[in-house]
């Protein structure tokens, strides 16, 4: 038996839409029916080969396909949390439960996990059914009240996003939080900032994710092309108590920490391409002098899936408002195409499968 899925031939090269064989449940594991699964970024960094500089290159012949939400159709014979035909959310990191770094609540930092359609042993959910090991850990039950386009739009961004604001940063009632990169993730990061009770300042070099920005909550906006970023936040609020370099670049990452003020937070949550290949400059004296904290942040524990869940409950964020298009499994070598020259606003999500 097999199943379609959309397959990395090679680095930089048309991705592929393949019969791969259908996956079968670990002893531990399930086997999910993909309803929905968002396309992001770090699906176009796999494709162009990225992070060779951290040992972090996606080999070919990967499945992609990293923030799905499905229903399960198989269950190994030790799995005991959740059953056929529970209808669950997956983290793109799959912890293993039993690392040091696990058992002290850090799932998405597992010393021995690897990530959702990133590596061979975790084929990922740009495909019809996909494989979920030690699902007790990292299949998480959706609430019937979350649609699966909102549950996929979640993905990693915006559970990262909520991660790094409320966890990392620690952002409350009153805080300016500066946003540079306003793709998902960046997007993500002011709805959240707004539920947090923060002032939002989206950053961008694009007009249309500044307009979708300020619809979802952004207090300020600004065309980092046509004014200088950080000194209107310096200007406007006194400089931010947190910034978030959502993109992933030595510019970005200079706008958003030059937007800091005294005793301010910088998260960074986007990764670097070929340009920086990993490595960015540090302003280290004005660290010093300036009382700056720089911290970077990766996905999110699943347990903390239930604050989003109360959070989208109350009304205070709706991850669905992010997407901007639903497409199906055929169209994602294109949209991931159109990442390489910015040409995607807000989130767009596998529907068709």
């Amino acid at each position: 038996m097999t199943v379609r899925a959309v397959v990395l031939a090679e680095h930089g090269e048309p991705l592929e839409l393949r019969e791969v064989p259908e996956p079968e449940p670990d002893p531990d594991g399930v086997v999910v029916e993909t309803e929905a699964c968002g396309i992001c970024r770090s699906d176009w960094h796999a494709w162009q080969g990225h992070g060779d500089w951290v040992d972090d290159r996606v080999p070919t012949g990967q499945v992609l396909g990293h923030e799905p939400v499905g229903t399960v159709r198989e269950a190994g014979e030790e799995v005991e949390t959740v059953a056929v035909g529970d209808r669950v959310v997956v983290p793109f990191s799959l912890a293993d439960g039993t690392c040091t770094a696990c058992r002290a609540g850090r799932q998405n930092y597992c010393e021995g996990a690897t990530a959702l359609g990133f590596g061979p042993e975790a084929p990922g959910a740009f495909a019809e059914r996909f494989h979920v090991p030690a699902a007790d850990v990292n299949a998480v039950h959706l609430p019937d009240g979350v649609s699966a386009v909102a549950a996929a739009s979640m993905g990693c961004r915006f559970v990262t996003a909520f991660e790094a604001l409320d966890a990392t940063a620690d952002v409350g009632g009153g805080d300016v939080v500066v946003v540079v990169g306003c793709g998902g993730v960046g997007l993500s990061a002011v709805q959240v900032a707004a539920a947090l009770g923060a002032t939002p300042v989206a950053v961008d070099v694009r007009e249309a994710p500044l307009e979708l920005a300020a619809d979802i909550g952004a207090a300020a906006t600004l065309n980092a092309e046509a004014v200088d970023a950080p000194e209107r936040v310096r200007e406007r609020f006194g400089g931010a108590d947190v910034s978030m370099d959502a993109l992933g670049s030595a510019d970005t990452f200079r706008t958003a920490v030059d937007s800091l003020g005294s005793g301010g937070t910088h998260v960074q949550v986007g990764l670097t391409g070929d340009d920086d290949r990993g490595e960015v400059a540090l302003p280290a004296d004005r660290l010093v002098q300036d009382d700056l904290t720089v911290a970077g942040s990766r996905g999110m524990p699943p347990r903390r899936y239930d604050d989003i869940f109360a959070m989208v409950a109350a009304g205070q964020v709706d991850p669905g408002a992010l997407v901007t298009d639903r497409v199906a499994l055929d169209g994602v070598p294109d949209r991931l195409a159109a990442m390489s020259e910015f040409d995607t606003v807000g989130v767009e999500v596998v529907t068709e499968f």
